[in-house]
């Protein structure tokens, strides 16, 4: 099954500035010392998709959850959140009634918000944060080694993922992905955002998302709680920005037509 790979603008507003990231990082990651490679090393993906049961995964329609997220203290987003599982359709269902909605590229909107800005930014951000797992055999994403495989004192299975020109909004980005070395599940994933900066500006402040609490739901391991940090390549995970939590969590293969049908009268964003 094929996904279209959607949104790499991710985290553009989420956290503070921080400090400038060294020479030393910059050589580190610059895509000269990293050659892309299509799946240079497709055992890496292979091992996280099969600990992650991409194939269960979607097998199912569609998947359903409610989050929690705080920065800075601050509530972002509570929500229920359902999600086809081939990343294609979305729906947000605030606690506090209104709605928005993803198809492809596009996004639908409640009337009732007096101002939509940054829903767009919302739609795709959390639901590839949660998607990631099962997307690493996108179209156009590409893999490479990544030897600097320590993590604030924890050794991990690590590689380097970016993308083929015209992959998505931002096909500048990177992440660095880490892997339980043991059971091959997602543990932390740092990336940088290029949007409305060049490639230089934008990795002088990367971050991270790191994923814990695993439970299993019909027999695949999904995190219940994430984390986002500041990230440097020498000092690992820095300063917290927020926490999620993650509940509810269950897959839909019933009436799912339906329940990502926009409504009529919804705007396009």
């Amino acid at each position: 099954m094929k996904s279209k790979v959607y949104c790499f603008f991710i985290l553009a507003s989420i956290g503070c500035a921080s400090p400038q990231a060294s020479d030393s990082t910059s050589n580190a990651l610059d895509p000269e010392n990293h050659p892309k490679t299509e799946r240079d090393e497709f055992s890496f993906v292979q091992k996280v998709e099969e600990a992650h049961q991409r194939h269960a995964f979607l097998g199912h329609d569609a998947i359903s959850f409610d989050i929690l997220l705080e920065f800075g203290g601050k509530e972002r987003l509570n929500a229920t959140v359902a999600l086809s599982t081939d990343s294609y359709k979305g729906k947000f269902q605030l606690a506090d009634g209104r709605s928005y909605y993803f198809v492809g590229d596009k996004v639908f909107v409640d009337p009732g918000y007096a101002s939509p800005d940054g829903l767009r930014f919302s739609a795709y951000t959390w639901s590839y944060f949660f998607l990631l797992p099962y997307k690493l055999s996108d179209e156009g994403t590409y893999f490479a080694p990544y030897t600097q495989a320590d993590l604030n004192g924890r050794t991990y299975e690590a590689e380097k993922l970016t993308f083929s020109p015209g992959t998505g909004d931002a096909p500048d980005d990177w992440y660095i992905l880490y892997a339980d070395p043991t059971d091959h599940l997602l543990q932390v994933a740092s990336y940088i955002v290029t949007a409305g900066s060049s490639l230089k500006e934008a990795e002088l402040d990367p971050h991270a998302i790191a994923y814990s609490g695993y439970g299993e739901i019909d027999g695949v391991p999904i995190a219940h709680k994430w984390t986002f940090w500041e990230w440097r390549e020498t000092e690992g995970l820095t300063r917290q920005l927020g926490q999620a939590s993650l509940s509810n969590i269950r897959f839909l293969d019933t009436n799912t037509n339906q329940i990502f049908e926009v409504p009529e009268d919804f705007l396009e964003i």
